[in-house]
């Protein structure tokens, strides 16, 4: 449930995903704009035909981290409200997987968070993809979640100074 004191709703769920609800979330009187990211299952990948995707989430540890990602956020830009909400399980050709939802008094601001936000949550959130095609299916890398992976490096692994993104 969503109240108007709620600054922050973050949300992994295996339940399908509609912007209207975290839309809703983010309006407020003083915020002249409201900025969206959709991350919706397309039907192709690299000449392939996805079926569907499958995603797997350490969920404590990224609810943790959404809700960093929040107040960094809020720390860095001017906004009223935010709302992050990331789907688990399947997911099929057409439904959305990530929503970010920011409002802000001007567009620049929730513009540049969102923006911000995908970047982020895709290099420092623990959830993992499998693609499904019609030949087989294969489990998703994305290159900015290489930082994640040099952060926490297995036993006995030192881990590599990595440079901050900005």
């Amino acid at each position: 449930m969503f109240t108007a004191e709620d600054k922050f709703y973050i949300e992994v769920t295996g339940d399908a995903l509609d912007v209207m609800k975290y839309i809703n979330h983010v309006a407020d009187p003083a915020a002249g704009a409201i900025s969206t990211f959709s991350g919706v299952t397309r039907n192709n990948f690299q000449g392939k035909s996805v079926i569907k995707l499958e995603y797997e989430a350490y969920t404590p540890m990224a609810l943790k981290k959404l809700e960093e990602l929040a107040h960094d956020l809020a720390r860095k830009w001017n906004i009223c409200k935010v709302s992050i909400a990331h789907r688990v399980g399947t997911v099929h050709v057409g439904e959305p997987s990530v929503i970010i939802a920011v409002s802000s008094a001007h567009r620049g601001e929730s513009l540049e968070a969102v923006h911000w936000a995908i970047d982020e949550l895709k290099a420092s959130v623990p959830i993992w993809k499998k693609e499904f095609f019609e030949d087989g299916s294969t489990w998703k890398e994305n290159p900015e979640s290489r930082r994640l992976l040099q952060a926490h490096p297995g036993p006995g692994e030192a881990a590599p100074a990595v440079p901050c993104k900005r």
